[in-house]
């Protein structure tokens, strides 16, 4: 089986005059089992993998927050309105985040 190669982030098919930003998604969810395969396949389809995914449950509800690199705004907002249609998110909010310099693991 031939090695798997990084994906590169993908163009912006809308307008490709757009920038790439940082975004930071919050959720509210029912607590159901297959919630986050569901929100996290949202991202899989458009070959995005999230820089850091938290969750929590509480009181009968996840709190969810992703945070994503390398897609336009206008990706971005088209990519929140498709989880609030998904039947057990209740909310979904997003908002540009601010780049953290990387830090040396030590």
């Amino acid at each position: 089986m031939p090695p798997l190669e990084a994906v590169s982030s993908r163009a912006d098919v809308w307008n490709v005059a757009n920038t790439h930003c940082r975004v930071h998604y919050q959720l509210v969810t029912d607590a159901e089992a297959d919630v986050l395969c569901r929100v996290l396949n949202h991202f899989a389809l458009q070959s995005l993998l999230p820089q850091q995914v938290q969750v929590q449950q509480q009181d009968g509800s996840l709190l969810m927050e992703v945070l994503l690199d390398g897609l336009s705004w206008h990706r971005a907002q088209v990519i929140a309105e498709k989880l609030r249609n998904l039947v057990s998110v209740c909310s979904v909010q997003l908002q540009l985040a601010e780049r953290e310099p990387l830090q040396a693991a030590g």
